[in-house]
């Protein structure tokens, strides 16, 4: 078997999960109505000063695993174009990539980061304990690459969110601990193990908001989203691993539909369907799909124009 088959395999099994586990004893939790602000913070978490300023310009980062590196494409656009968020916020990968920017990096300095990367050499496989691979591995990379250990030494503020898997709710961390957020937001369901804050179990923000606009949208004056999940009638063949996991990528898509709708400008490249939240070696042309379909966005929206 090979990488990109064990890929697909450990996909496949998440997204079985995902759609036929029905677990026991699990109470029901009002689901909060995504057009609203009301996600939670963290019990130990105290609210950033800046949260109820408003911020001049907004960046809500997607999740999306390698496609991530179209974020890094869209923010290579944006410094182009003149312009630069004020406050970022980001789900999984969309967060690993606004925090390094938040950190100081530039969307080359991110790229050349992970040019040499292989991912198999940050996760580890352990016995089943929630999940199939360990993150330590990751955790220490991104220890030893970003400078700030907290929220609060960042220069461009931002906002983590991750899923409460013990009462089925979005979180947002937005002071504390920068790597144990963006550990927490990045703990993709059955492929790694739930990520423990404080006695809370804290899983992938991606399975309730893959789009994280409410996060920032009462806090900016104009929003800008990025989503990695453009819904498409993409061809697909009618295989048990084909069905599973356009199933999942279905999942994800559809909790970000009415988080779209609260973004000033939306950027959603169309391209991006082509690929894989794990097609690592495709990264430089996923950079190039974000930052050329961005470019095309932002220069015909009036909206941005005038931010400039």
């Amino acid at each position: 078997m090979n990488q990109r088959q064990l890929y697909w395999l450990m996909f496949l099994l998440m997204a079985l999960v995902l759609i036929l586990d029905k677990p026991a004893k699990v109470v029901p939790v009002p689901m909060p109505d995504p057009m609203e602000d009301r996600t939670e913070l963290p019990s130990n978490s105290k609210k950033a000063s800046g949260n109820k300023s408003t911020y001049p310009v907004g960046l809500a980062l997607s999740g999306g695993g390698v496609k991530a590196f179209a974020h890094v494409g869209v923010l290579k656009a944006l410094e182009e174009q003149g312009v630069r968020p004020n406050i970022i916020s980001g789900v999984s990968a969309g967060a690993i990539v606004g925090a390094l920017y938040s950190d100081g990096y530039s969307p080359d300095s991110i790229v050349a980061l992970f040019d040499s990367i292989r991912v198999m050499d940050y996760f580890q496989w352990e016995l089943p304990n929630g999940g199939l691979l360990s993150m330590n591995g990751f955790r220490r990379f991104l220890d030893e690459k970003l400078t700030a250990e907290t929220f609060e030494e960042l220069s461009i503020p931002l906002r983590v969110v991750a899923t409460n898997l013990d009462q089925g709710s979005s979180v947002v961390f937005s002071s504390g601990n920068l790597v144990d957020a963006l550990i927490a937001s990045s703990s993709v369901p059955v492929l790694f193990n739930p990520y423990l804050i404080d006695g809370v179990n804290y899983v992938d923000g991606g399975v309730l908001q893959n789009l994280p606009a409410s996060a920032l949208r009462s806090s900016c004056k104009t929003l800008i989203g990025v989503s990695l999940g453009p819904i498409s009638a993409d061809p697909y063949q009618k295989s048990i691993l084909d069905i599973a996991l356009r199933s999942y990528k279905f999942i994800f898509r559809n909790n970000a539909v009415r988080a779209k709708a609260m973004c000033d400008i939306l950027i959603e490249p169309a391209r991006i369907s082509a690929y894989n939240g794990a097609d690592i070696m495709h990264f430089d042309e996923i950079y190039q799909i974000g930052y050329e379909e961005a470019l095309l966005m932002l220069e015909e929206n009036q909206l941005f124009q005038a931010l400039k």
